[in-house]
């Protein structure tokens, strides 16, 4: 007996079909709204119910990944003391980071953006998404088999999850400390697991600002070639 087993898609009955004309509305549709998404790093204290930030987490684990091991797990921290330790790890890294570490190249590719070590949101938005991609794991939970195109699926996950936040009417920042072994340690994730990103989610302050150098976004004719 063959171990490959389908179902057709049209028994699933969730594909639908789409006329050009309605296919080149929502295309359009969704290019207006995923404009209107904005890294920013003043966010409001308010709070956001859970269950907003557990429907787009759910959103980004139906990514596809290599072999379909699905291999992400996400830490969602709303614990003020929890956002708090973070935030202490998170600075003690930057402070290395921003002194030289990084490198001039690098510090000079960040300046027209205006960060530094200082990370205030980390404990004033209502919650933060750690992301961790599983070096080991399978299809089924309790598995343990080696997972195969990591970064690829989590990056897929991660794109997931930004727009749901966005669509959600939430603003969102990521953040990469390096190194972020931290997350492991305060987190209580296993060594197999590699911490893959740092989500800040919530709604915008007042006077929150964008950078002006992150409004520059390449035209459609410089990132697309058709063949």
């Amino acid at each position: 007996m063959s171990q490959h087993q389908f179902t057709p898609l049209a028994d699933l009955g969730d594909f639908i079909e789409r006329s050009p004309e309605e296919m080149a509305a929502r295309a359009r549709d969704f290019l207006e709204e995923a404009k209107r998404r904005h890294t920013i790093r003043e966010f409001a204290p308010d709070p956001v119910p859970q269950g907003v930030i557990e429907d787009c987490i759910a959103a980004a684990g139906r990514a596809p990944s290599g072999a379909n091991h699905q291999p992400w797990h996400f830490v969602l921290i709303g614990d003020p003391a929890t956002k708090k330790a973070l935030r202490e790890a998170a600075e003690a890294e930057e402070r290395a980071f921003y002194a030289g570490k990084a490198g001039e190249e690098w510090l000079d590719a960040l300046a027209p953006l205006g960060t530094d070590d200082h990370k205030p949101y980390l404990e004033t938005a209502p919650w933060l998404i750690a992301v961790f991609a599983q070096r080991r794991g399978g299809a089924d939970v309790g598995e343990d088999r080696k997972n195969y195109y990591i970064n690829e699926s989590v990056g897929i996950a991660v794109g997931f999850l930004l727009l749901a936040l966005h669509h959600a009417g939430l603003a969102t920042l990521t953040h990469t400390p390096n190194p972020m072994s931290f997350l492991n340690e305060k987190l209580g994730r296993p060594p197999t697991e590699k911490p893959y990103i740092l989500i800040v989610a919530g709604k915008p302050a007042d006077g929150a600002l964008v950078p002006h150098h992150a409004l520059k976004k390449k035209a459609l004719k410089d990132i697309l070639t058709v063949v």
